[in-house]
């Protein structure tokens, strides 16, 4: 089946001895490390809300003003179309795709608290610079910073949190990262309605205010504990082990030391992780989980509704209050759905909630696609009704992919990897993310405005690709331990004609 089961027996399989409690030190360092989360989600939330403020469009972007004036009560889908102003958000995700890379090596190497340091600070000054600018180019600059901060954070959180997690919660703990994303985006919709208000320069403290999930990421950060996978990866086995039973409440964590050194060992005869990751053997992590789901992710077009939520709310005819408004009630949909996941994720399965949320989805990008070509018309005004249909329907929309696409884009890829090629995955994994963030936002609203209600049948299309991908090729991986995921792919009907339980290739099994 393509789900295959994971089973107790099998040489290496030490999970069944494996103990923990859960201790507020463990509490601490998940919650501390989850603020990366935070920033990603503040950004998320606070760039397109900017970017429908009057006092910054007519800074910045006159053109733009002036045509969403001219336009001011009537629906148009064209009205935001300018590539410079899309650049202004999308600059950032190019940014952070560059900077995983650089991540990876400070992950691996000095491990995934110092990637966390490094990403507060890079954010905190790139919330400086975009508060403070005078010019197109300071905000490029301004985003490029923040999106060194993404790169950095993206890249060791989730990490992070999957390795410090027991198995068998692992999947709700990893969605702390979701979880603070969304509360960012969440929040940053309430001060974007606040600031909007506040003449001339509200839009000047949206931005600034960056600076404060960065600056509680950096201050707790100092006192996080480093995770035992990676002490026991730069050879730091005493402190390692120490760690480990602090984290896990118990000193009866011999079997999973023994698994973390196993899996230390195997990665410390791996000199160039990123060329290990194209061998045959990791061929399923390679498609699945740095591949595939990061960029299934984005073309779920939800993260195009979060950037530009109050421009579309807008396009459609909404005033600028309403809009912010409206965008704030579905970044409110993505923090329950991320409850409703953290909560039940580990009993139901990853498989399920994206199989789910993904039939869904389907329904609800055709529903406002019928919608808007029936009802939708530039120079016309949208009927009340039917702006409150589409709110409702987009609210659904969020809502499911904010129990599956969202918080399982980040949860599956960080299981999948084993030790050695764990930090060059995670780098996969985000590059991939932001190339395509980037490329959706840059597109987007020239999409929309070319493409009309057609946009959401396109995202339509490709959530039923996604589905099918993950129905045939995921195994599904609740409570199994992470350095015993490789098992999962060697039972698959598809993936065992790829990998081997033996520390070589078999042979014919090259590249």
């Amino acid at each position: 089946m393509a789900g295959a089961a994971f089973g107790d027996g099998g040489d290496g399989k030490r999970a069944h001895l494996y103990e923990y409690r859960i201790t507020g030190y463990f509490i601490f360092a998940c919650v501390v490390a989850a603020l990366g989360g935070s920033l990603f989600g503040y950004d998320l939330g606070v760039s397109g809300g900017v970017t429908s403020m009057d006092d910054f469009l007519k800074e910045f972007f006159p053109e733009v003003y002036r045509r969403k004036q001219a336009n001011l009560k009537e629906t148009d889908y064209c009205k935001y179309d300018n590539q410079v102003l899309t650049l202004f958000t999308s600059s950032l995700y190019f940014a952070a795709l560059v900077s995983t890379f650089a991540a990876s090596h400070v992950t691996r190497n000095k491990g995934r608290r110092a990637s966390i340091l490094v990403g507060s600070v890079s954010f905190f000054m790139g919330g400086i610079v975009n508060a403070f600018a005078k010019n197109i180019a300071m905000l490029i600059i301004g985003r490029i910073l923040l999106g060194f901060g993404i790169g950095f954070g993206n890249q060791a959180v989730p990490l992070y949190l999957s390795e410090m997690a027991p198995a068998k919660i692992r999947g709700a703990v990893n969605q702390l990262f979701q979880l603070a994303t969304c509360l960012g985006i969440l929040i940053a919709n309430f001060i974007n309605y606040g600031t909007n208000k506040i003449h001339p320069w509200g839009w000047r403290l949206s931005l600034g205010l960056a600076i404060v999930p960065a600056t509680f990421m950096f201050v707790g950060g100092l006192f996080l504990p480093e995770t035992p996978n990676s002490l026991v990866e730069q050879g730091k086995l005493e402190e390692g082990r120490r760690v480990l039973e602090k984290v896990r409440g118990t000193k009866n964590v011999d079997a999973e030391f023994a698994d973390l050194v196993d899996a230390s060992n195997a990665a410390q005869a791996i000199k160039h992780p990123f060329r290990n990751l194209l061998k045959r053997k990791n061929r399923p992590q390679l498609i699945i989980g740095a591949l595939g789901i990061p960029a299934f992710q984005q073309l779920t077009g939800n993260n195009s509704i979060l950037f530009y939520a109050p421009v579309i709310f807008q396009s459609l005819g909404f005033g600028s209050g309403a809009a912010l408004y409206s965008s704030t009630i579905t970044s409110g949909a993505l923090v329950v759905a991320t409850l409703i996941s953290m909560a039940l994720v580990d009993k139901f399965g990853r498989r399920a909630f994206f199989l789910e949320a993904s039939a869904e989805m389907i329904i609800c990008n055709v529903a406002v696609a019928v919608t808007l070509a029936l009802e939708f018309g530039q120079g016309v005004v949208l009927p009340k009704g039917i702006g409150v249909f589409l709110v409702i329907v987009i609210f659904i929309f969020v809502l499911a992919y904010g129990r599956s696409w969202g918080p399982l884009g980040w949860l599956v890829p960080s299981e999948l990897f084993p030790l050695e090629t764990r930090s060059a995955g995670q780098s996969m994994v985000v590059c991939v993310n932001m190339i395509f963030t980037a490329l959706i936002a840059q597109c987007f609203l020239a999409s929309l405005c070319h493409l009309r209600y057609g946009i959401f049948l396109l995202f339509a299309g490709l959530i039923v690709i996604m589905a099918t991908f993950i129905f045939f090729l995921l195994p599904e991986t609740k409570q199994v331990p992470i350095e015993e995921i490789h098992f999962l792919f060697e039972n698959h009907w598809f993936w065992k004609r790829y990998v081997c339980s033996d520390d070589y290739e078999k042979p014919g099994q090259e590249l």
